[in-house]
Parts: structure tokens; sequence; C-alpha cells
């Protein structure tokens, strides 16, 4: 279920500031001050303000108008550093090789076309680039996860790290071929 964005405070507040290390998500997500980041599920912007500090260009994608909303006067500071579109991103055109790095945070879980979007957002993500996957353990099992990963790999992506703890789960993985959908001599 996707949260409402009249109950946004409880992804952006003091508490959960206090205890996300966001600078070590960008650190392992392997943000730097060059990289060209997607965010997909950007909500209220409790990851994209962090984002937009770091990182030379932050595409934020988010589907409900009340958290754009929000979004847009939180980011606002940033100018053009930030980009907001507004959509699904099973249906949305994205540039192929658009980004850098691609930031899934506890929102993956939600989306109704996953094998849709983890299409998309694997076209996004240019060869040799990141995809750093965090959900909530408590909403998505272990086998659940699996499947998600799984889905990337077909979309050209290899896990490379990944972790389990009370609260989350984290999957890195980098791209390093074509998706599998076609041979990759009918790619050249």
């Amino acid at each position: 279920m996707v949260c409402p964005s009249w109950l946004s405070f409880i992804l952006y507040n003091p508490v959960r500031k206090a205890f996300t290390r966001r600078e070590a998500i960008l650190n392992e997500s392997g943000v730097t001050g060059n990289s060209v980041v997607l965010e997909v599920g950007a909500g209220n912007g409790f990851l994209t303000e962090a984002l937009a500090e770091r990182s030379g260009k932050v595409y934020a994608v988010e589907l409900q108008e009340g958290m754009l909303r929000k979004l847009r006067r939180r980011v606002a500071r940033f100018g053009e550093k930030v980009s907001l579109i507004k959509g699904d991103i099973s249906l949305i055109p994205l540039d192929e090789e658009l980004a850098d790095v691609c930031i899934l945070y506890y929102s993956f879980h939600e989306f109704a076309e996953k094998e849709k979007a983890a299409d998309t957002i694997g076209k996004a993500i240019k060869q040799g680039g990141f995809l750093s996957i965090y959900e909530p353990a408590f909403e998505v099992g272990k086998h659940s996860m699996q499947d998600t990963v799984a889905m990337f790999t077909m979309n050209g992506f290899k896990q490379i790290k990944g972790r389990d703890t009370v609260f989350t789960r984290f999957a890195l993985l980098k791209k390093t071929s074509p998706p599998d959908s076609a041979p990759s001599h009918l790619l050249n």
C-alpha cells in the first residue's frame, strides 16, 4: 500500500532523521559529487534532500501529487539540480542510460507493476551503474526481496552486496550487461 500524502509526516520527521544515517545510504549506494541519481518513490523528500546536497543531479520520481507539493518546497533551494517527475515508474518514459545510480528507498514493494518498473529502471541506469534497494523488513520478506533482486538480474544487474537487519533489507546491484531478453549479439 502506498503511503498517502496526508501521512507524509511519518516519512520525514526528526525521529526518522535521527535514526536514519542518510550519509551512509549515499556512501553504500555509490553516490559521488558527480553522480546523476534516479530516485524512484521520492515521497516528500526525506532522501532527495541529502541526494541533492551530495550529487551532481537528481531525478526524483513520485506518483502522488500531494507528496510532490511537499517535495517541491523541500528541494526548491536546489533549483535545476533536482528534476521532479510525476508518474508511475512502470509507465513513464525515461531516457536510456540516464543515471549513474538509482535508489529505491522503501518504495519498490509498493509498485503495482514491478516487472515493468524493473525494466524501466534497468534501462535508465548506465552500464556500470549502481542500483540500491532498501525495503522494510517488516513488510518485505526474505523471499520477496530475492524475487526483487531476480527481476533486476534479468535486466542485466548483478548483486554485489546485501544484508538483512531488524528493520531493513538491502541489496546493491551493478549493471553489468544488457538485459537477458535478447542475445547479446543482437544488441550490438
